[in-house]
């Protein structure tokens, strides 16, 4: 396929595997499995905690990522914090992936933008491509689908500690402080639950790279009632058990 140009920058696409800067460039193998996860200083806590070493780090330009190796379960599995934002998450994503992770279990909060409880686990099935990262790995479509099988590694995991979740459907977006009072309305008649900023971008670039992924996301604040807008704790209780429940998940992925 040839580069599918459009008035619209954001909707053309090139499905060429090859770009100028590749992901790739600087060689060494990670685990086949890894856990990224918007879970702020959990994921370093974890690593010190059972003394993870650092195998590798992704340098941004304003900090370093580093790449834990945990054995967990007699399964090597890379753990790394993920940035918040659809754009800096796929960046090393995309080169977590070009270095042999071949499946991802994500982890996350999110906006409840119906009468959610906080700290509610759900899996999303689909997720809205209200952001721009996706469309430079799929060509344009309104959804995509989350891959099932890493679906299906969450929810075996959940049900067997008996926490109470459900599938949805999540709107990703990069446009935080732009949640306008029409446009959550028209989400909630899409079929929206809630709203995140990457799950629709980490998932497109799987896919274009051959890779499973799948999220759990646990609810924060609430954008339900628009007159009372509610941070509530930001679903800060979930974060150390949302840890270990990606960690069990991608343990359970074949």
């Amino acid at each position: 396929m040839a580069l599918i140009k459009h008035e619209i920058p954001i909707l053309e696409y090139d499905d060429c595997q090859e770009a100028v800067i590749m992901p790739g460039r600087h060689p060494f193998k990670l685990p086949k499995k890894a856990v990224f996860a918007f879970l702020s200083d959990c994921v370093d806590e974890y690593a010190r905690a059972h003394d993870c070493p650092v195998i590798e780090e992704f340098e941004s330009a304003t900090k370093m990522y580093p790449v834990y190796c945990v054995n967990f379960e007699g399964q090597e599995i890379a753990l790394c914090q993920a940035p918040v934002g659809s754009a800096p998450a796929t960046q090393i994503l995309d080169w977590l992936i070009a270095h042999g992770v071949e499946a991802v279990i994500s982890a996350g909060s999110c906006g409840a933008l119906v009468d959610l409880p906080e700290n509610t686990f759900l899996v999303p099935a689909r997720a809205l491509r209200d952001e721009g990262t996706s469309y430079h790995y799929l060509a344009p479509s309104r959804f995509v689908e989350i891959d099932r099988e890493a679906m299906k590694a969450i929810e075996t995991v959940l049900i067997r500690h008996h926490f109470p979740y459900r599938e949805c459907i999540t709107w990703t977006t990069d446009g935080f402080f732009r949640e306008t009072r029409e446009k959550v309305e028209y989400r909630r008649s899409e079929g929206c639950a809630v709203v995140e900023m990457e799950c629709a971008a980490l998932e497109a670039c799987a896919k274009f790279r051959g890779a499973k992924f799948g999220q759990i996301l646990f609810t924060a604040d609430t954008l339900a009632d628009m007159e009372h807008y509610d941070e509530r704790g930001w679903g800060g209780d979930s974060f150390p058990l949302a840890l270990l429940l990606c960690l069990e998940a991608a343990a359970e992925l074949k």
